[in-house]
């Protein structure tokens, strides 16, 4: 993240914003701005304060964050913003929450609602700013002007030389249990993460994983998977691309992986159970307590009780590299400071490329993107650079979803929360022509399939009131909020994201453009399967057909293609090592997580990426600790 120089004085302030004032609202009888500029005036900061700014008092307001409302609650004196206080919000623990414990205290200090927003919390940011702005509003003051004050950035940068045994480049899921488990066997670990907070996809994941062979999934009551049995699954699921031994070492240490990670306070959802997919032979995934965010936040806590430094708001941005061809560190740098980084062994865990156009194949460039705004690639451009030359493999593939909707052009939310418990109920899939085309509780990969068959890409969930009001229940978690869904019904398919409603089915029908005898059709022969417990066309599980779907008013939403993970990414052993263009192995450097590309194949299962992460992240700490110890 960029951080903020601010260190501005109080005379410059009051001065800048007393230009901006008197450029946006001059007195009556006085020269406007455009007859003479009235921001090239001179205005003592006396002068300005004497005026009164605004008028005395606390003000509320709220504005929509990510996953719902943001109140801030702003005292202001005459001449300045006193405090900004956020009241209420349900943002995500360590994104939106970010912004919530830093922007406040820059408005103030800056009198300024031109600041930077915090990186990765956009949404979050831009909320607070538009709730402040309100109560500039209703205590006197002009917004606009506020939002023009200039924050000077800091340009002078010191430089810094630091020494490890280890040195993590990216702090999510696979960079933090990696650092945990370095320091666990007595390393000296350094860990450089560019945003302002670590936890990077697994944060905004569902919160599932792959626990296959631990004695969690004992505990839940299946006793019979195995490796083999995993193997074969992920085969199958990413049309046997997979790199056997990679797949082989991840199935038989995820078990192991899961229970340490149970023992250092990242826990399951034992109560919910193990969840039973398509994809899955046996049941072998289990939630996160407190899903994604949650255990990204039981991974920060665990590093804080380790030696470990973490450098935040810092970018790595080249590996260093020896007269022999060994990587003994990188160059990385925050806003203040130049950063060398010397260490014995580099492990980069930078995640993925899917905010990356120039990374992506023509495919995924036209794919919805709903994945965390620093997977830029940062590690494959590191480590495929001049003179480190590393290898990548099925850089053309990422995981693509069936269940997205479009809330801006090219950006995709994820509405599989929802899904889950519309699939209980009596939500079904149509096609733009009516027509139900595929089992709703097939794997994601035969929707989507099924969804890119169809004209447009897309599918329909159908709804009926009931099953809405549950389905849209769930949808917070993926930062789609109360408003946002009133704003999308409103529209009533006039604009994307496609959200059609109407009292009767043949009104929804016409709304979509639908033929209203095939919707209606359709919607009679799915409740004859329900009522006779068996689906006939597609082989929905009767368990999943207890409700017929009853009376209006009824919901159309759209189903589009999206992607976040990618699939592609370094070449690595079994060692976890970088091997470069000749196959050879790149001494001193490791990859681990979404970076290091080959276990999935195509695509990968529910819960994989996540037990990938962790998995890999573990055992590149374990295999550095050897080498080192060489």
């Amino acid at each position: 993240m960029k951080e903020k120089a601010l260190r501005l004085g109080k005379s410059l302030t009051a001065l800048l914003l007393a230009l901006c004032l008197a450029a946006c609202s001059a007195p009556a009888g006085e020269t406007t701005s455009a007859e003479t500029p009235a921001a090239t005036e001179a205005v003592t900061e006396n002068e300005v304060q004497g005026e009164g700014t605004y008028t005395p008092g606390t003000y509320t307001a709220s504005a929509a964050g990510n996953n719902g409302d943001v109140t801030v609650e702003v005292v202001f004196s005459a001449d300045a913003i006193e405090s900004v206080t956020v009241t209420d919000h349900v943002e995500t623990d360590g994104i939106g929450t970010n912004a919530v414990d830093i922007l406040p205290g820059e408005i103030v200090e800056t009198q300024s609602l031109g600041v930077d927003v915090v990186a990765g919390a956009t949404v979050t940011s831009n909320a607070i700013l538009e709730a402040v702005a309100d109560c500039v509003t209703q205590a006197g003051g002009d917004a606009e002007a506020l939002r023009a004050v200039a924050v000077e950035e800091n340009t002078e940068k010191s430089e810094e030389t630091l020494e490890a045994d280890l040195v993590i480049v990216g702090g999510g899921a696979a960079g933090m249990t990696a650092c945990i488990r370095a320091e666990e066997l007595g390393l000296n670990v350094i860990l450089v993460e560019k945003m302002a907070f670590m936890g990077g996809a697994i944060s905004v994941s569902g919160g599932n994983q792959v626990v296959m062979g631990s004695e969690l999934q004992r505990e839940a009551g299946v006793t019979d998977d195995s490796v083999e049995s995993m193997y074969e699954d992920f085969m199958a699921n990413g049309a046997g691309l997979n790199v056997p031994e990679l797949l082989t070492l991840y199935a038989e240490n995820v078990g192991e992986t899961s229970d340490w990670l149970q023992s250092n306070g990242v826990t399951f959802d034992m109560e919910g159970g193990l969840h039973h997919l398509a994809e899955y032979s046996h049941d072998r995934e289990l939630a996160y307590t407190g899903s994604g965010a949650g255990a990204a936040e039981n991974m920060r806590n665990a590093i804080a009780q380790t030696d470990a430094q973490v450098l935040l708001g810092t970018r790595a941005s080249e590996l260093i590299v020896d007269e022999n061809g060994v990587v003994t560190g990188v160059l990385a740098s925050s806003d203040s400071t130049d950063y060398t980084i010397q260490a014995q062994a580099v492990l980069l865990a930078t995640g993925g490329y899917g905010n990356n156009k120039d990374l992506l194949s023509e495919e995924l460039q036209s794919a919805l993107y709903y994945g965390p705004v620093s997977s830029t690639g940062d590690g494959i451009i590191m480590a495929t650079a001049e003179g480190v030359d590393a290898a990548t493999r099925l850089m053309e593939y990422g995981k693509r979803y069936p269940n997205g909707i479009e809330v801006s052009e090219g950006i995709a939310k994820s509405t599989i929360a929802g899904n889950i418990v519309g699939w209980t109920m009596s939500a079904i899939l149509v096609n733009s022509e009516g027509n139900r085309v595929v089992n709703e509780r097939a794997s994601n990969r035969t929707i989507l399939e099924t969804e890119l068959e169809q004209e447009g890409q897309m599918l329909y969930l159908l709804m009926d009131q009931a099953t809405f009001d549950a389905w849209r229940a769930q949808l917070g978690g993926a930062g789609i909020s109360e408003e946002d869904i009133e704003g999308y019904l409103e529209a009533n398919g006039s604009t994307t994201p496609i959200f059609i409603h109407g009292d009767t089915l043949e009104e929804v029908a016409e709304t979509a453009g639908m033929d209203p005898a095939v919707l209606t059709a359709t919607v009679e022969r799915y409740n004859g399967f329900v009522q006779s417990g068996e689906d006939e066309d597609f082989g929905r599980d009767a368990a999943y057909m207890t409700m017929e779907i009853g009376d209006g008013p009824y919901y159309l939403v759209e189903q589009k293609p999206r992607f976040a993970t990618t699939m592609g990414g370094l070449v690595i052993n079994t060692s976890l090592e970088v091997q470069n263009t000749s196959g050879e192995t790149i001494q001193g450097l490791y990859a681990a997580g979404e970076l290091a590309g080959g276990v999935m194949g195509d695509d990968s299962p529910s819960g994989a990426n996540n037990g990938w992460a962790v998995t890999s992240g573990k055992l590149a700490a374990e295999s550095i600790s050897s080498f080192i110890g060489q």
